[in-house]
């Protein structure tokens, strides 16, 4: 029997796409972005995840043409971008809305500025954008008068209104309380499965790995410093999202395994080859973590047996995924807890340092600081070795920033006075940029701290 040419289907149109783009800040630091190619179809829902600091907003202003890439080329519909996208419109995390402005003044806003259309039928446009998000009675409210839920449906709908061919979405329910945020998922993805909102393809940067399961058709999951896409994984079928089964919490569970292994070759971990190899660096990634936060966090799981699940933990505490994973990394890291698929186990050492008082804690985290942390080891070392115990801060940043990016350079370099000052290892002097070894809290002897990069 012949086969009709016309059954078919055709490959999904190619709306958007990234070309090897880099984008950096200046000099020769180390660039935000490097060397990041990913493609966007027609009819596909995409979540770029990833820990904070990794590139996913840049990645998504690149696509939109707010920002140029130092190098490689955005293109639309296979044509270089140059300048804004007009096919694309974007939800931010703050609501960005006119407070003087009426909610249907907000939302027709998006077509003023386009123009082209009569008062009529931007009247129209935006009503019908106002009652699709379900904001239909507050057409003349002001922002003033509306929940954060009800302000970031404004956004939604100012969004929409100018009928995007991709929607970009960045962070969208992050600043918003985790019933409220839930409920707008849920209608995001009810008016994307049935097509109601006229657009071909959403983007959405996410910290949450819930979220990005719940909505994504696939997840691109990058890594930071400089911010590259570590893997792509193909998302669950719509009709698995939202219950509980094998798969979704296979899925769930890769994710969690990937990003708290920054350092891991993602073959060992999904088991295919990761899509850029990880740069080699001098030492761990510190996260942007206050010691207080960790140690509150042990004080509760010895309070509920020592260990606990990631996910359940982050929604028990109303935690955002990606500031409870900073907290528990910075807990692996001491040697305080150990990570195992989605629990968190408190090891002895960790089990102490949550029934200890003020001065045994400063103690146990003294030695676990110097041992376990290679950036403070280090630092504490070259004070150790000048004459005045004095050392300029400018020369661990510049040293930092061989193995970072500016911007995280200075985070990290940030982190380690927290937590070296925290220690009573040493002091430091903002004013003159001086480092100074604290003599009464000196450690006398180490064992070198571990490597998380090989040579």
């Amino acid at each position: 029997m012949a086969t009709n040419p016309t059954a078919v289907s055709a490959a999904p149109e190619l709306l958007l796409a990234a070309e090897h783009v880099t984008k950096a800040y200046g000099g020769d630091r180390l660039p935000v972005l490097e060397d990041v190619s990913v493609a966007f179809n027609d009819g596909e829902f995409v979540a770029l995840l990833g820990p904070s600091g990794c590139g996913k907003s840049t990645l998504l202003r690149l696509l939109s043409g707010l920002l140029v890439p130092s190098s490689g080329r955005v293109l639309a519909h296979g044509r270089p971008l140059h300048g804004p996208n007009p096919q694309v419109a974007i939800v931010f995390q703050s609501f960005a809305l006119f407070p003087w402005l009426t909610v249907l003044q907000n939302v027709e806003l998006g077509l003023t500025a386009r123009g082209a259309l009569a008062a009529d039928e931007r009247r129209a446009r935006s009503l019908r954008a106002i009652d699709m998000v379900g904001l239909d009675g507050f057409e003349e409210a002001f922002p003033k008068e509306l929940s954060g839920g009800m302000k970031q449906r404004v956004g939604f709908a100012r969004a929409v209104v100018v009928e995007p061919e991709v929607l970009l979405m960045d962070e969208p329910f992050s600043a918003l309380d985790v019933l409220t945020a839930d409920n707008l998922r849920q209608d995001l993805r009810e008016l994307w499965r049935s097509r109601s909102i006229p657009t071909r393809a959403v983007i959405l940067v996410t910290h949450s790995i819930d979220e990005a399961v719940s909505l994504a058709d696939r997840i691109l999951v990058l890594g930071a410093n400089p911010g590259r896409i570590r893997v792509e994984l193909k998302g669950l079928p719509p009709e698995h999202r939202r219950t509980k089964s094998p798969a979704r919490t296979q899925l769930v569970d890769t994710i969690y395994r990937i990003m708290t292994n920054p350092e891991q070759d993602v073959a060992t971990l999904v088991g295919r080859a990761p899509a850029a190899p990880p740069r080699h660096r001098r030492y761990q990634v510190l996260p942007d973590v206050e010691i207080d936060e960790m140690v509150g966090l042990l004080q509760y799981l010895s309070g509920i047996g020592g260990r606990a699940n990631l996910h359940q933990l982050s929604r028990d505490l109303q935690i955002r995924s990606d500031d409870l994973l900073g907290i528990v990394e910075a807990a692996d890291l001491l040697g305080f807890a150990d990570i195992a698929e989605r629990e968190i186990f408190l090891t002895p050492d960790g089990e102490s340092l949550a029934a200890a008082d003020v001065e045994q804690e400063k103690t146990l985290f003294r030695q676990h600081v110097v041992e376990q942390i290679a950036l403070i080891h280090h630092m504490v070392r070259e004070l150790e070795a000048t004459p005045d115990h004095t050392l300029e801060g400018e020369r661990i940043l510049e040293e930092l920033e061989a193995s970072f990016t500016s911007e995280e350079a200075t985070r990290q370099f940030a982190t380690a006075i927290s937590w070296g000052r925290y220690a009573e290892l040493f002091s430091y002097d903002d004013t003159t940029d001086e480092l100074h070894l604290d003599e009464e809290h000196r450690v006398p002897t180490w064992t070198p701290p571990q490597q998380d990069a090989q040579p």
